[in-house]
């Protein structure tokens, strides 16, 4: 059994009804606070602050459309020297001019998500140490959270820049109960939403990393509620879709549609998905989005479509440099006349 936390809260989602979400240690909640009779059996330790004085932000104005880009070569190599001038937008096949541009490697905002249900209890140690390994691999000035997911949402750290509250959070999980991974994505997606960028330098990239090995089955939001969230956001989802054995025969159906669900979110956003045999193979998976986030610009531009509609906008990008293959996410919903 899962041992108890003290603080218990409930995020109300639209069209959907209430999600359980449990924070552990959290210095910020993700959720509204207990009522004022409620008190907490213990208090938090305060977490190390981040590099900026004021809670970092994660978008910046809604008139530029802001993209990462991660370019790679035939090899799968990344592409990091490129100017300004090597990239090619197209807006639903209208070429926009590029007005910001950065490859900096700028600090990234991340949530860390792991499928804690009952058929990853074998599994879940070399989990564990894969997640903490990529924890390690954030930088001071980088933070994050870690979210398990079971037949409920964990948050067992908020954002931190701590690594060690983060690895100890990830060794805190534990195998039982079922898959809630809609859910899960939904608040992780929420919690990066929370802040919005007053200058340019409180600007982060964001991810989530979500690890899994099967179908959602007991979230209560549907799919295509989570992937129109997705869509509307700025985060990269990566996905890591652990088969088994049982999984990679053709009987599987249950997995293949969570594969099929791991791929859209993850193109979508501009993110990427792996779906390895082994579990043994998830450190190097770990590392590889880990290097695939420090390899990324910003590119920017002011859409020359007016309208003020709420429609969906199809976004291409190229570069000047033959062979080469730039990755983001494929649109975005235009902004509305109330926004």
């Amino acid at each position: 059994m899962r041992a108890p936390f003290w603080q218990t809260a409930l995020v109300t989602l639209a069209l959907s009804g209430a999600i359980p979400l449990v924070l552990a240690g959290t210095q910020q909640p993700a959720a509204p606070a207990p009522p004022p009779d409620t008190q907490p059996a213990a208090q938090a330790p305060a977490q190390t602050p981040p590099a900026s004085p004021q809670q970092p932000s994660f978008r910046v104005g809604v008139d530029i459309v802001s993209l990462n880009v991660t370019v790679t070569d035939t090899t799968q190599k990344y592409v990091t020297d490129l100017e300004q001038d090597d990239f090619q937008v197209y807006e639903d096949g209208v070429k926009q001019d590029v007005m910001l541009f950065n490859r900096t490697n700028l600090p990234i905002a991340l949530s860390l998500l792991v499928d804690t249900s009952a058929s990853m209890e074998t599994r879940l140690p070399i989990a564990q140490e894969a997640a903490a390994g990529f924890a390690r691999r954030l930088r001071p000035q980088d933070l994050a959270e870690m979210i398990d997911f079971d037949s409920r949402v964990v948050i067992l750290q908020s954002f931190t820049n701590n690594a060690s509250q983060l690895e100890a959070a990830i060794r805190k999980t534990s195998a039982g109960g079922s898959t809630s991974m809609y859910n899960a994505i939904y608040i992780a997606l929420k919690d990066l939403k929370k802040a919005v960028a007053t200058n340019s330098d409180e600007i982060r990239r964001q991810a989530i990393v979500v690890l899994s090995d099967g179908e959602d089955t007991s979230s209560l939001l549907p799919f295509e509620e989570v992937l129109d969230l997705a869509k509307r956001s700025e985060t990269a989802i990566y996905a890591i879709g652990l088969r088994s054995p049982e999984s990679s025969s053709s009987a599987s159906k249950g997995f293949k549609e969570a594969e099929f669900v791991l791929r859209q979110l993850s193109q979508e956003t501009g993110g990427r998905s792996f779906f390895p045999n082994q579990v043994t193979d998830l450190n190097g998976i770990y590392g590889q989005i880990a290097d695939d986030l420090s390899s990324q610009y910003t590119v920017g531009y002011t859409s020359k479509n007016p309208k003020r509609d709420g429609a969906w906008r199809r976004v291409v990008v190229r570069t000047s440099h033959p062979g080469t293959i730039a990755r983001t996410k494929l649109g975005y919903f235009a902004p509305t006349t109330k926004s």
